[in-house]
């Protein structure tokens, strides 16, 4: 019998770790609720993009909202489950609390739960094609891969330095370009949908880098490759900065060119850059735990901005 069956039996015979910390909250605690800002971020962007040009549709918005809820949800699920059987989780990490890696919850029991939630993220997809049409089975198929492929597989994205770059695809460019078009049903909301997903998808990644930024040293340990490992924490600082800036600013060429957006409207994402360079001068004086506040204000300044930008574009 090999570790993970050993565990498994142990749980089994326990029920699931419950003698440990609450059971309902080592659940709550691994659905990362304080990164679901990100989700939540890209479908609102795309629903201010859709009202720009005047498609808003309550209902395909809020089926690609659950959508995104759900799908991030099962991510992390699969992050926590495929990271201790592969053995890159340890007790004690410096990160929010591991429930199957500390003994809360059974790695059989994190499994089934993200497969159960994969299954219900493909039914709520299949809704969205009286909207899409059928060729959205097959990007549903590719967000649904992807957040499994994030963990796990023969190479996973997040151990090999890709873990950003998905996170701007998929927390960035899908959901806002999808959300947009499902509910516009025109490509014409291209030239904007473009920067504003690209943008999105830059302050999604920060939030990564955040979380990379923290768990460095573990993370060097058992030979993942984040790219905070790869380039050092002063580089991907840097970034993280400078990712803040561009994010905020890149869809207002667009908005001005349009000749919609007055100029005093930049005040909004400067007030975003302003947000993320002192976030990341906070960012840079701290190590360890106490990098989970700084996690979370990452992840409620992206959306505070991104409400209010959609605003803004829905009033233009």
């Amino acid at each position: 019998m090999n570790n993970n069956e050993q565990d498994n039996t142990k749980y089994d015979r326990h029920g699931d770790g419950g003698g440990h910390a609450s059971h309902t909250k080592a659940w709550i605690e691994a659905m990362r609720l304080r990164t679901l800002p990100v989700s939540v971020a890209g479908v609102i962007a795309g629903c201010g993009c859709a009202a720009y040009y005047g498609g808003f549709n309550i209902l395909p918005g809020l089926i690609c909202l659950l959508f995104a809820i759900v799908a991030q949800v099962a991510s992390n699920f699969a992050n926590e489950y495929y990271d201790y059987a592969n053995g890159l989780d340890k007790k004690g990490r410096e990160g929010f609390r591991r429930g199957v890696t500390e003994g809360d919850i059974s790695p059989k029991a994190m499994k089934r739960a993200t497969y159960i939630l994969l299954a219900i993220d493909a039914l709520l997809g299949c809704s969205l094609i009286w909207w899409g049409g059928w060729w959205l089975i097959a990007v549903g198929i590719a967000v649904l891969l992807f957040a499994l492929a994030y963990s796990t597989g023969p190479y996973p994205l997040s151990h090999h330095g890709l873990g950003d770059i998905t996170v701007v695809i998929f927390f960035g460019v899908v959901p806002v370009m999808l959300t947009a078009w499902l509910q516009t049903g025109s490509w014409d909301i291209l030239p904007l949908a473009l920067p504003l997903s690209v943008g999105t998808g830059m302050l999604a990644a920060n939030v990564l880098i955040v979380n990379n930024y923290r768990d460095m040293e573990d993370d060097e340990k058992v030979g993942k490759h984040t790219t905070v490992v790869m380039f050092g924490r002063p580089a991907m600082l840097t970034v993280y900065m400078t990712m803040g800036i561009v994010g905020t600013f890149l869809p207002y060429p667009v908005l001005i060119a349009g000749g919609t957006v007055n100029a005093w409207w930049l005040l909004l994402p400067l007030w975003g850059s302003v947000g993320y360079f002192l976030l990341g001068r906070s960012i840079s004086r701290l190590r360890g735990a106490a990098l989970n506040p700084m996690l979370k204000h990452t992840a409620m300044l992206m959306l505070v901005y991104t409400v209010l930008n959609a605003v803004m574009m829905s009033i233009c």
